[in-house]
């Protein structure tokens, strides 16, 4: 995944993120096992917490569950409220640390191209990246 968004209700193996470039994964982990199956070199996991992102996650699981008729996404927004706090949120460490870079391009100023060309240029000297960190 390079930029996009995925949400995950069913479980997920070992090494999850691995090669996952951008983007962002929403899991839902009822039992509490996810985060020893992450690849934490590559990503960092949070909870699902921003009213906006929680309305985006909850659009998605809709519309699987209109495309598809999944018992498993009814299920899940049924229990809306009791799920939410159950999703972790993965994202690949180089990704977040680019859209701060270009979050910060913006409070100078730029936008579109200009603002991720900046982000760029820093992302690139920015010496914690080479370690993965």
């Amino acid at each position: 995944m390079t930029g996009g968004r995925v949400v995950v209700l069913g479980p997920a193996g070992r090494n999850f993120g691995a090669g996952m470039s951008g983007g962002i994964a929403y899991v839902l982990d009822e039992n509490g096992s996810f985060p020893a199956r992450v690849n934490r070199q590559m990503v960092g996991i949070g909870k699902l917490e921003s009213p906006g992102e929680i309305a985006e996650v909850r659009a998605m699981i809709e519309k699987h569950q209109a495309y598809t008729g999944s018992l498993r996404a009814r299920m899940v927004l049924d229990e809306w409220e009791r799920m939410v706090p159950l999703f972790v949120r993965v994202m690949p460490n180089d990704y977040q640390r680019m859209l701060a870079c270009i979050e910060r391009a913006h409070g100078q100023g730029l936008a579109g191209d200009e603002a991720v060309m900046a982000a760029f240029e820093e992302n690139a000297r920015d010496l914690s990246r080479v370690g993965g960190n």
